[in-house]
């Protein structure tokens, strides 16, 4: 059997759990999830999980924090003024927004706080800190495909 390496195109279907059990995010429903090794398009743990398997097996991985999305940075919450937010928006605690940091680049941010003055955003990732264990079946490992597949999945990693 093949073996998946650095180049190939995969293809898998996974399943993503945190240490509670709870699902965060799962292709089984949907069309499965393809990516090229090595191009640093998903968390690094989960392409490591990858490497090295053979096409048609399964297998449980579980990501320590650092291999995902990092440890939980408390530096990145701050309190901003309400007035900050532009008038249309009526904020609410678990909200996404969009924001501009400094140097340009778009990020995005969570409301976790609001007071009548101030607004706490959060721009760590909705799964930073966490553990993640992922169930992972390898269907295909194609060398050298430059294919690209769109996956709007928030737990693997991809971006979208």
């Amino acid at each position: 059997m093949a073996q998946a390496i650095t180049g190939d195109e995969v293809t898998i279907h996974y399943t993503g759990t945190l240490e509670d059990g709870t699902v965060f995010d799962s292709s089984t429903d949907r069309e499965p999830f393809v990516f090229t090794l090595g191009e640093n398009s998903v968390i690094p743990g989960f392409e490591t999980a990858i490497t090295g398997m053979e096409v048609g097996t399964e297998k449980t991985v579980t990501i320590p924090a650092e291999e995902a999305y990092g440890d939980y940075d408390p530096e990145l919450q701050q309190e901003i003024s309400r007035e900050a937010l532009p008038s249309d928006i009526l904020p609410e605690v678990g909200m996404v927004l969009e924001a501009q940091s400094e140097t340009g680049e778009t990020t995005h941010v969570t409301i976790t706080d609001i007071t009548e003055e101030t607004i706490t955003i959060d721009s760590n990732h909705p799964l930073a800190g966490e553990d993640l264990t992922f169930e992972i079946k390898l269907l295909s490992a194609q060398k050298g495909t430059t294919k690209k597949k769109e996956h709007c999945g928030s737990g693997c990693g991809c971006g979208h």
